[in-house]
């Protein structure tokens, strides 16, 4: 499984996750700290990643394009500090290889994800 941290995250949570052994890049140490939502969007797509982001958009980004990849996983209500979330993604990620691997969007709401098929209709 790899993963892309957008900005609107820590570095932090990138680089604990690689500590944890997973394939982790932030958009920052990709050169993406400036780019748009889409440009990250598709850079995540071509190189088979899934996004982790507590930004919504991509959610829209997804429905506009109708794809059924890249799978994006929202911290939407989980902890503020980013040791907490990284401690609420490698509690979950197990769980949730399977729907990111068919291709979701997992929203983190408190402690526990709700998933949503791609492509959304």
């Amino acid at each position: 499984m790899r993963l892309l941290v957008d900005g609107a995250l820590s570095p932090v949570i990138a680089s604990k996750l690689t500590e944890a052994g997973r394939d982790t890049v932030h958009v920052r140490d990709a050169g993406l700290q400036s780019a748009s939502d889409k440009e990250i969007f598709l850079r995540t797509a071509r190189e088979d990643r899934i996004l982790i982001s507590a930004d919504t958009d991509f959610g829209a980004i997804l429905a506009e394009l109708g794809v059924d990849k890249p799978s994006v996983i929202i911290l939407r209500q989980a902890p503020k500090r980013p040791e907490a979330q990284v401690a609420l993604l490698l509690a979950n990620l197990p769980d949730l290889k399977e729907p990111l691997n068919e291709g979701c969007v997992a929203t983190f709401v408190g402690p526990r994800a709700r998933i949503r098929y791609l492509p959304i209709k």
